[in-house]
């Protein structure tokens, strides 16, 4: 029996002479010009003739079995990834890869990290994108055209001059010649349009009816990740995780501590600056209140600004929003350890009091008012929020809670973060303006941690020596639920093993998911008119 590792070797060098020998045809395409034009336009224009010549005259060639053999070859090969590939799609790619392996290896936010890191790799597949015209679908849209009305004109006669005008290599022809062509039409008297419609309108219809693409990609209108992204662009997803997170949040640790509220509003420090840094590069309002808000680390909060006022915006917000939640356990420590004291991280604070049911219910409706009240504009994610810890906190809603904490939230992020992913095309994705998002993403997070810990100092020279703040809660200030406790729990266990700061962080962390909510609507109120 021959060893199992001499099969594994020899499977794998018969795939990789397989990629080999499709990179050689690529390149044997990519460099021999009248074969890669044969691929586009020979074959098309063989094909399509024939077909125009039967439909028109009731006469054709049939052509050979070993031509239509190497027409679907060279077809087949246009259309894979091997030879449309470039630079950047695999460059995203590789992202992706980084994406997964810290997500399995170091467990960093898994539940986002392998949707986004797998919507990568599916928005950047490479594929052949073409929008191109039809003669057989331009003459067939003619005639329907002609039923319904919309020309007025010999249709024989139009189908005649489109003919003449898509013969020879002009069988299949790109958008910008397309429309020049029906404009000679137009010129010509062909085609004459009723009482009512200019030619625009006419253009446009027939444009929606002609082109022709592969709809898989997140932005080809029809296609079923386009569908799915709907819920990204009109920003439907982030008030359903908002309503997971309050089903799942226990706001007992900010009820019985309310002081500690001031921890998650300093922590908005980092998305106000950020805002002004983002105007001095050449961002204008809307932008760079989009971008600011990185600063709060909480993605659904990102998207759905971005949606309302840069969705040109989004990809590069989002990806940039959710990376940085990833890394919180990377990116927090070093700076709560240079802005601290030995002293300071051992400090022991008092244990919460107990909350009391009431409390409990009261907490989410009252917040609901008052946040509401300052920032209307942010109703759709902290109505949502409130009403999923009503729902947990009235004790009557266990079922509506367990699924809007669980099915619900573990649904709408698989959906989320597959389309955010597929959303970072590398030809939309890999730009200056994306560059510059994630730079000052970067800086709006260290901000934003820096200012919870700086605040928290602040505070401490106003305590008494009993009431005093351990500052490496500061860091939970920002919305990153709960990732950012959780680093102030590690941090503060290795100076002091008997120091559980766990419950204390929660209240800024969940203050600073409110927080970062506010500030969305604050920036929305001032910049959306």
């Amino acid at each position: 029996m021959k060893p199992k590792h001499n099969t594994i070797r020899r499977k794998s060098f018969v795939i990789l002479a397989l990629v080999a020998v499709l990179f050689v045809l690529h390149a044997l395409v990519s460099s021999n010009p009248a074969m890669a034009e044969r691929v586009f336009t020979d074959n098309v224009m063989t094909q399509e003739t024939a077909a125009v010549e039967t439909s028109l005259n009731g006469v054709s060639d049939t052509p050979s079995v070993g031509q239509d053999f190497a027409d679907g070859l060279y077809n087949f090969f246009a259309f894979t990834g091997f030879k449309n590939a470039t630079r950047g799609n695999i460059i995203m790619i590789l992202v992706a890869f980084v994406f997964i392996f810290l997500a399995i290896k170091f467990e960093f936010e898994p539940m986002l990290l392998i949707p986004i890191g797998t919507g990568i790799i599916i928005g950047n597949i490479p594929f052949l994108q073409t929008y191109t015209y039809n003669l057989n679908d331009v003459l067939a849209h003619l005639q329907e055209l002609s039923d319904q009305g919309v020309l007025q004109s010999n249709l024989q006669e139009a189908q005649a001059l489109m003919v003449s005008l898509f013969s020879g290599d002009n069988i299949k022809l790109e958008l910008g010649e397309a429309l020049s062509r029906f404009n000679e039409m137009f010129a010509s008297g062909a085609i004459i349009l009723p009482e009512g419609m200019n030619e625009t309108s006419a253009l446009a219809t027939i444009n929606e009816a002609f082109t022709l693409n592969i709809q898989t990609g997140i932005y080809q209108k029809g296609s079923v990740l386009n569908y799915l992204y709907f819920g990204v662009r009109q920003g439907i997803y982030p008030p359903l995780i908002f309503l997971g997170i309050g089903a799942m949040t226990d706001f007992s640790s900010l009820i019985s501590q309310p002081r500690l509220m001031i921890i998650g509003a300093a922590a908005q420090l980092g998305v106000f600056l950020t805002f002004i840094g983002a105007l001095y590069l050449g961002f204008d309002f809307k932008e760079a209140g989009a971008i600011g808000i990185i600063g709060g680390a909480d993605g659904p909060t990102a998207i759905f600004l971005s949606s309302k006022m840069a969705p040109h915006l989004l990809g590069p917000i989002a990806i940039a929003a959710y990376s940085y939640m990833a890394l919180v356990p990377l990116i927090q420590p070093p700076i709560m350890r240079l802005l601290t004291t030995p002293k300071e991280r051992v400090i022991h604070m008092k244990p919460p009091r107990q909350v009391s049911k009431t409390e409990k219910v009261c907490f989410p409706i009252v917040g609901l008012l008052l946040t509401t009240f300052i920032s209307p504009s942010a109703l759709p994610l902290l109505g949502m929020l409130f009403f999923g810890n009503l729902l947990k906190e009235s004790g009557v809603t266990k079922r509506l809670a367990n699924t809007a904490s669980n099915a619900l939230i573990d649904i709408v992020t698989i959906l989320l973060g597959v389309t955010v992913g597929a959303s970072t095309q590398a030809d939309v994705f890999l730009t200056k303006e994306s560059l510059l998002i994630f730079g000052l993403g970067a800086l709006s997070f260290m901000v934003a941690t820096a200012g919870g810990i700086l605040c928290v100092k602040f505070m401490n020279l106003f305590l008494k020596e009993g009431d005093k703040i351990n500052p490496l809660i500061g860091n939970a200030g920002v919305s990153a639920v709960p990732d950012s406790a959780r680093v102030s729990q590690v941090e503060g266990q290795k100076y002091d093993p008997s120091n559980h700061l766990l419950m204390h962080a929660m209240a800024p962390n969940v203050a600073g998911v409110i927080g970062s909510a506010v500030a969305a609507g604050v920036l929305m109120s001032f910049f959306m008119l």
